[in-house]
């Protein structure tokens, strides 16, 4: 039987391709086992946040930032969201391989957590690239919505008046975005760092479950608060 060996197994040739060994074929697998040992975790984790600590090159400053994965290939643009603390300084950055902006400049940038309301806000480019925008002014905001979802769906309006989008899993994002915020020494808003919101979906399904007079019982609760809410605004206008 004609065999095609696998590559040499060197750190930079971890790519996860199919081997050209047939899987039926036993003396295969001890060649993926060594695969699978030799080569960094990272390089089979592709599709989750991770947590990192670098030095600033010119001031020899730690930083540490968590970064997403790529969305899927294809299927979307390639960008990337970094969540980053520097200088004791929260940034929430995007990073894409097509022009952006103008080094400096001021660019529209959508975002919205699983089905909620999208959110639309201004982020600049930094100085030295067109390729990566950022913005400190609604980094809070940003992550304190992160950490509330399953999944983000964010674009970006172009210089060129062409749209830049992708969708990313929030999956495994809470640790190393979290990790990023103590750094800062920023407290998290009570849904961040507790529980997700209690959903509209939510309160249906559960009231679903429950008999026709709880329901009832449940339904004069929620009018009663609705009125007074709706009471007190009047007096504030």
């Amino acid at each position: 039987m004609k065999l095609n060996f696998l590559p040499a197994i060197t750190p930079g040739n971890c790519s996860m391709q199919s081997p050209t060994i047939p899987l039926f074929d036993k003396s295969a697998k001890p060649l993926i086992l060594a695969l699978l040992l030799f080569c960094p975790l990272s390089a089979f984790a592709a599709n989750t946040w991770s947590y990192h600590q670098e030095s600033d090159r010119l001031s020899n400053r730690t930083f540490s930032f968590a970064q997403s994965p790529l969305p899927p290939r294809g299927l979307y643009d390639n960008l990337r969201l970094d969540i980053i603390c520097k200088d004791n300084t929260l940034q929430v950055a995007v990073e894409a391989d097509s022009l952006i902006a103008s080094q400096g400049s001021a660019f529209g940038f959508e975002y919205q957590i699983d089905k909620n309301p999208p959110v639309t806000l201004q982020m600049k480019t930094f100085k030295d690239t067109k390729r990566r925008g950022y913005t400190e002014e609604f980094a809070k905001r940003i992550v304190d919505d992160l950490l509330t979802g399953q999944s983000i769906f964010i674009r970006i309006n172009t210089m060129i008046r062409t749209v830049l989008s992708a969708a990313m899993p929030l999956e495994n994002a809470a640790e190393p975005i979290k990790h990023v915020v103590t750094d800062c020494g920023l407290n998290l808003s009570d849904n961040a760092a507790g529980e997700s919101a209690y959903s509209l979906t939510e309160f249906e399904q559960a009231f679903g479950k429950l008999p026709s007079e709880q329901q009832q019982q449940v339904l004069n609760k929620i009018k009663k608060i609705i009125m007074e809410t709706q009471k007190a605004l009047l007096i504030e206008k």
